[in-house]
């Protein structure tokens, strides 16, 4: 599962709105604690031309013992260009006006802030920092921002929109996280060049024409200090984890595929002690696999190499015999090849990983050949899900492995049953997860261009991970397919649900 949620560790409302009194500016107000969020723009209400305008802080773990970047150097979340995030902010529902058709802003913060003790969004009693004029406070006293309303870097720079006004907010902000991941270095890279990266203070949110000559009055997201687990703020970070081990569907190269089409892919998971861990002599290089065919009784590898289909990407120039591998994860490494089938061809093929003369593993794969007719575009399937506890510990990743066969599978029966069914090897298939006591999909379906929920397969079929982390304990919970049809080209979900609970 490539999915992984980094909750706000501070967050705040600013504003510079007129308190009862129509006098005087709550500019010195602080609503560090309120579990709400409120961003707002009132024009006219003091008098015929007065702007009235409220902003939103948050920030995020972007460093330290729990945070992004120690995920990433940990291998938790995978590096730049591999992984989508995005910000995530809660529709919080209220009796007051609520603003339609308009966009906000969402900006990098450029100096430290405060959350502040502040409770009271109606009368603005509480002060301290941060608050509309001032950033942080120290015993020195307070430090006010650069400019009123908070001081923000001019790029990058995101728009949400808002139709209904009702909307959550999700907004990709993969380049303004990474630049935080870089971190600042005002002396430049390594290679002497300039540094892209930005200091994390979190971000502002804001309405994107705050000088317009009309009121946006309100809309609110839920804060950090919610009781709603699931609608806190959050940096959800999302990735393809997939992993599409062909070794258990492999297919002989043919003229009804298309060059990409006849490439598959076999994985080698380097295990020690039940642990995946990296082999020494490669690291995270390359690696090399040779094809064999099989002995007599397709026990061990035999004879000469064979031969692969050299498509100038996955075969070793000059050198039609051997596959270059490479790294994938800890532990786990890949190769990818085309096969052609002889007038007798394998029914077994062997291969072989290696690293010049020095031989890692071995295995068997089943080259199968490619009927165009044997294709069933309208399948329905029966699963279950083999290894389903009834409950979970919030600490822990667990593996759910999925069984599936043809709904209408029909066996050839004698006296009893001599056929065990298949368990099929779907190539496309997501997961979700719902709360069951209110329905709420806590993990929606992923089968966008992150594909995060997307099921890994091997030779034993369909599986996926599952962080219980992000999940609130005390809670059953239930899980979904849905399959792509490619006939129809698009997704269906199955009705089967698989439930399960969560404990701390």
């Amino acid at each position: 599962m490539g999915i992984k949620r980094y909750t706000a560790n501070a967050d705040n409302t600013i504003t510079n709105a007129f308190k009862s009194n129509l006098t005087t500016r709550a500019t010195g107000s602080n609503m560090g604690l309120s579990d709400s969020l409120e961003v707002f723009r009132i024009y006219g209400q003091e008098s015929s031309g007065s702007s009235e305008l409220s902003r939103v802080l948050v920030n995020f773990p972007v460093t330290g013992a729990v945070s992004i970047k120690t995920d990433r150097t940990n291998g938790i979340i995978p590096e730049s260009g591999s992984v989508s995030f995005y910000l995530r902010l809660f529709n919080a529902k209220h009796p007051f006006t609520l603003p339609r058709n308009y966009n906000m802003i969402v900006a990098a913060v450029s100096r430290s802030w405060n959350e502040g003790t502040g409770l009271d969004m109606e009368n603005y009693s509480d002060q301290g920092a941060s608050n509309w004029k001032d950033a942080s406070s120290s015993s020195a006293g307070l430090v006010a921002w650069t400019t009123t309303g908070g001081d923000y870097h001019a790029e990058p720079r995101f728009t949400a929109s808002f139709d209904n006004g009702t909307e959550d907010m999700e907004v990709d902000i993969t380049d303004l996280v990474e630049q935080w991941i870089s971190g600042s270095n005002p002396t430049g890279g390594s290679g002497g060049g300039p540094n892209n990266g930005k200091q994390n203070y979190g971000v502002g949110v804001f309405i994107q024409n705050e000088t317009a000559f009309s009121s946006s009055y309100t809309k609110k997201f839920f804060a950090r200090g919610s009781e709603f687990f699931f609608k806190r703020p959050v940096i959800e970070a999302r990735w393809d984890s997939a992993t599409r081990d062909d070794r258990g569907n492999f297919f002989f190269s043919s003229s009804l595929a298309t060059s990409d089409e006849n490439l598959y892919t076999l994985y080698l998971y380097n295990r020690v002690r039940g642990r995946l861990r990296n082999i020494p002599d490669i690291g995270t290089g390359q690696i090399y696999v040779s094809v064999y065919s099989g002995s007599a009784d397709n026990s061990e590898p035999t004879g000469p190499r064979v031969k692969k289909v050299a498509d100038g990407l996955h075969v070793v120039a000059g050198n039609p015999f051997i596959i270059t591998g490479g790294y994938v994860s800890t532990g786990i490494y890949s190769a990818s090849f085309a096969l052609t089938a002889s007038a007798n061809p394998l029914t077994t093929a062997f291969d072989v990983w290696h690293s010049g003369s020095t031989q890692f593993a071995t295995s068997s794969f089943k080259p199968k050949k490619l009927e165009s007719l044997a294709y069933n575009p309208y399948s329905k399937y029966v699963m279950n899900i083999t290894n389903l506890r009834d409950r979970y510990y919030q600490n822990e990743t667990a593996q759910f492995r999925l069984y599936t066969r043809n709904k209408d599978w029909q066996p050839t029966i004698y006296v009893r049953a001599s056929e065990v069914p298949e368990n099929l090897i779907i190539e496309s298939g997501s997961f979700k997860v719902t709360r069951l006591v209110d329905n709420l999909d806590v993990i929606p379906f992923g089968t966008g261009s992150d594909r995060h929920t997307e099921l890994s397969f091997d030779v034993s079929g369909s599986y996926f991970e599952l962080d219980m982390n992000l999940l609130e304990a005390g809670y059953a919970y239930g899980i979904k397919f849905a399959f792509y049809d490619d006939s129809v080209q698009s997704w269906n979900e199955y009705p089967d649900i698989f439930k399960f609970r969560v404990e701390e």
